[in-house]
């Protein structure tokens, strides 16, 4: 079921109430109905996705199911830099109840595909990385069984566990690869000790593609982008995951998995910009993020700004 936001979520500071670049996030924010939004190819669309029974499944830290509410609450104060045909709703969260994370699931990837129907761009807050099964499934419907479907995953993991037991946030990119021969999967910042030699030969066996944390600096950044660029040319259509556990635990500390030796968050952001400007780019999500794990809200304030890098970058990007 798909939750109103709760009252209060969209406020913040107020500079000016009618000089429009003086506007903040919670003042331009909609948030209607789903089915009251009207077509409209430069809006992006914030979805929740209150879950973290995968995690849970997974082993981890529970706390994620907090985060898109916590993601909205810091969006809600950073300016807002574009004309009034350029729009921004919010349709509410997807709720996992009672351990039945597969029909949360289900229950996203339907509230994505109508929103792709209506030529608009998905936006999703996670919620563990369980997320992105969700969002592939919406995804999947939209553009049909016979397209190409990248998948580009900025994690430190490769999450290709098995699932013989159950689905979990470790277990999503082999779900798909198994079920889905038009799907291929990119994964960039794994971290060499974050997988077991187990997940780097299944892998190298699903024909991964894949840049390992330790070769991603500030130098070689365009040389990453430029590997990116290749994958999406690939494919017909892309979209964007983010797991929060990417990054260096200096600058986020509130995720399950910390990474002591994670990216960099310009590296990240670099990535984000390269990825949603491309025209094939239909959607993004951000996972992993924890308030309950966070200090100072300091991993909570870093997503909700890259969440604001791919919402610019989409709502820049020509549509003609």
């Amino acid at each position: 079921m798909l939750n109103k936001v709760k009252d209060g979520i969209w406020s913040g500071r107020t500079d000016h109430r009618e000089n429009r670049s003086s506007f903040r996030y919670h003042q331009i924010i909609e948030l209607p109905q789903m089915d009251d939004c009207k077509p409209n190819k430069e809006t992006c669309v914030i979805i929740g996705f209150e879950s973290e029974e995968g995690v849970r499944r997974n082993k981890g830290k529970v706390g994620a199911a907090k985060a898109p509410d916590a993601l909205r609450s810091e969006l809600a104060n950073l300016p807002w830099a574009f004309p009034p045909h350029k729009q921004l709703a919010d349709i509410g969260s997807v709720t996992c109840t009672e351990e039945n994370l597969e029909e949360a699931q289900r229950q996203l990837g339907e509230t994505i595909t109508k929103v792709l129907n209506k030529q608009m761009t998905p936006i999703i807050l996670g919620g563990g990385h369980e997320t992105a099964y969700g969002h592939y499934l919406g995804a999947r419907n939209y553009i049909g069984s016979q397209a190409k479907l990248g998948i580009i995953n900025i994690d430190a993991h490769f999450d290709l566990r098995s699932y013989d037991e159950q689905p979990s946030s470790g277990t999503m990119f082999k779900q798909i690869l198994d079920q889905d021969p038009n799907s291929c999967y990119c994964v960039v910042g794994i971290q060499r000790f974050g997988n077991t030699q187990e997940l780097f030969d299944r892998a190298d066996e699903l024909n991964v593609k894949y840049i390992l944390e330790e070769s991603m600096n500030v130098s070689q950044i365009d040389k990453v982008n430029e590997t990116l660029n290749d994958f999406i040319e690939e494919n017909d259509y892309i979209i964007l995951t983010l797991c929060a556990d990417v990054l260096n635990a200096a600058f986020a500390p509130g995720v399950s998995a910390p990474s002591p030796f994670g990216l960099d968050p310009s590296i990240v952001r670099s990535i984000i910009r390269s990825v949603t400007a491309h025209k094939k780019t239909l959607s993004f999500d951000i996972s992993e993020v924890n308030p309950l794990l966070d200090e100072h809200n300091r991993t909570v304030k870093l997503g909700a700004y890259l969440v604001n890098e791919a919402i610019t970058s989409f709502l820049r990007r020509d549509i003609k």
